[in-house]
């Protein structure tokens, strides 16, 4: 791993309860119910916070610094504070910048918040009006991008197709089933396959229930520095190492890297820490997954699965909450994507996992170390890993 100048723990963990549309809150009152629920975590005031790092996506709900006008909401009146925006990774980001601040020894508690507020924006028409959609359709983000799928369905024989469509299904089912445990999840569904498998096609071979939704929400985390961090908890989740990797020629129609930004995130991170059996010595991983076909997909990019191994994975129950390897015991982004926090979600919840504090959908097994992963725009890729034994 990466030697910090000090260890950095996540001593506190907030979130709200997330759903298509908010209408009883503000945006500073939205934040502000995360902020609230992370110190009342770490049994913190305000005052004990020495800077705010925020973010969303602004492009989505269309306003400008609205760290700003959150003042009031997150605590950051009259105390250092940080804007920041990478697109879906945002949240990721966040926690990024958040321990590289405190690990500096610049700051020695800190909180972060992302959040998104979807009905004061349209987030739909600021993703497909990225790009012209003649002349770049094949930079197209959202539902477009199962025209990608279908390209490498093309070849498959009929019977190989079914089995795809049936294990993306069940992988739905299985989504569904952790969400409906997690009270703070969005789509709360008990789903089945049929429902699955017969719900509107949008782009072959993505259906609806495929696909995550719009929500909103806000997830608020704190950070300390080691000697902090012991005094305000005593079970504190120790960010180990985190990997960023972005592939920006992709803007420009010429993606000359023969490996996946997925797959060299994994790559570093695996070879900084030691880890080479990450299903073995990672207990869980809160994956970033806007669909359930990329969920399959980036299992296999970010666990360097052999061809086939993912999809024999969800079919033997590998991944479910109570499997060898669970991935995304909250429901994931398909059942929770508020887009400015979703990347943090999946921090939070990886946290909450080694705690032992997730409720109804705790993982049975003990969880020492975990994965999390961002995904964004120019194929942007996070990966943190926490641990709850203290890095030597």
């Amino acid at each position: 791993m990466v030697k910090k100048n000090r260890n950095v723990a996540i001593v506190g963990v907030g979130q709200t309860y997330h759903k298509r549309r908010r209408p009883d809150v503000t945006q500073v009152e939205l934040v502000n119910e995360a902020v609230r629920a992370a110190l009342k975590d770490a049994q913190l005031d305000i005052a004990d916070i020495d800077v705010i790092v925020h973010g969303n996506m602004e492009l989505f709900e269309g306003n400008y610094q609205g760290d700003m006008w959150h003042v009031d909401g997150d605590g950051a009146y009259m105390k250092s504070g940080i804007r920041i925006t990478t697109g879906g990774t945002t949240g990721g980001t966040l926690v990024c910048a958040t321990d590289n601040i405190v690990a500096s020894g610049l700051y020695d508690v800190a909180l972060c918040v992302g959040f998104e507020k979807m009905e004061e924006g349209e987030a739909t028409g600021g993703i497909t009006g990225m790009a012209d959609p003649l002349w770049f359709r094949w930079m197209m983000s959202g539902a477009l991008t199962g025209a990608t799928f279908a390209e490498r369905l093309e070849a498959l024989t009929m019977e190989q197709l079914e089995r795809l469509e049936l294990v993306a299904a069940k992988l739905r089912v299985q989504l569904a089933d952790n969400a409906v445990r997690n009270p703070y999840a969005h789509l709360r569904m008990k789903l089945t396959v049929d429902d699955v498998m017969n719900s509107r096609l949008l782009v072959y071979p993505l259906r609806l229930l495929h696909m995550c939704p719009e929500s909103s929400g806000a997830c608020a985390l704190i950070l300390a520095s080691e000697e902090k961090a012991e005094r305000i908890t005593g079970k504190p989740v120790w960010i180990k190492d985190h990997v960023t990797t972005h592939l920006e020629d992709f803007v420009v129609g010429v993606i000359t890297e023969a490996e996946s930004t997925m797959r060299r995130c994994a790559r570093k991170l695996y070879e900084r820490n030691k880890i080479t059996n990450p299903l073995k010595q990672i207990d869980t991983f809160e994956l970033y997954d806007p669909n359930v076909w990329w969920h399959m997909d980036w299992m296999t990019e970010f666990l360097f699965l052999k061809p086939g191994e993912n999809i024999e994975m969800v079919e033997k129950g590998v991944t479910a909450l109570e499997g060898d390897f669970p991935i995304n015991a909250s429901g994931g982004v398909v059942s929770t994507n508020p887009i400015g926090a979703t990347a943090m979600l999946r921090v939070a919840e990886a946290a909450l996992q080694i705690r032992g504090d997730a409720g109804e959908h705790q993982i049975p097994k003990e969880v020492n170390t975990a994965m999390s992963s961002s995904f964004g725009g120019s194929t942007w890729s996070i990966l943190h890993l926490l641990a709850k034994e203290k890095p030597k």
